[in-house]
Parts: C-alpha cells; structure tokens; sequence
C-alpha cells in the first residue's frame, strides 16, 4: 500500500464525507443547487447516506481491500450521476462541482487496483 494510496483515498473519504455531511445539514450551497436540480427532497437524505457509506468504505478498505474498491466504484458512479444530473438540468457552469468529488475517489479506485 503505496504512501499516494493512502493519502488520496483518505482525502476522497474526507471530501465525501464533508459532502455527506453539508446534505445531511442541508447547506445553503447544497440546497439550492438540489433544488434548482429538480432532486426530490425525500431523496437528500439518502444521497447523504451514499455518501457517507462510500468514504466511510474507502478508510475501510485500508483493512478489507475490496471494501475499498466497492467503495471507489460507488463514488465514482455517484459522482457521475451527479455530473449528469447538472447537466439535465442545463446548469452546465457547475458540472466542475461533482467533478472535483469525482477526481479523488477515482484516483483512489485506480490506485487501489494498481497496488
């Protein structure tokens, strides 16, 4: 386990879990986006859910590597879904926002099929 593998997945845990985190609160910057979106608010919590599943997953897989890997795989189509989702909605100036989430978790699903 690489010194790279550890500190990007511990960083795509933290960025996830921070995302969690501004849903289950309900942030004004999460907010008002969903809601521009059209996501049903019946669906926030469990969209925070996911997200605190999948960082949660990635540090797990420190101990159990395919924990890890599901993890990354989760995020990664998260992360997409939510890139897409802005895209239907024809707010295109903020497509980098998922992307940014999207980045870490799948330098660390590559990396951990790499190590």
């Amino acid at each position: 386990m690489s010194t790279t593998y550890i500190v990007i997945t511990v960083v795509a845990a933290a960025m996830a879990g921070f995302s969690a985190g501004s849903a289950f609160f309900h942030a004004p910057w999460v907010v008002r986006p969903l809601t521009e979106y059209g996501v049903p608010r019946s669906w926030w919590p469990w969209l925070g859910t996911a997200k605190a599943a999948g960082a949660a997953g990635l540090l797990a897989g420190f101990l159990v590597p395919a924990l890890g890997v599901i993890a990354g795989i989760g995020l990664v189509l998260y992360f997409a879904g939510a890139a897409i989702t802005v895209a239907r909605a024809h707010r295109y100036t903020h497509i980098p926002f998922p992307l940014l989430y999207l980045a870490p978790a799948a330098a660390s699903l590559a990396l951990g099929f790499a190590g």
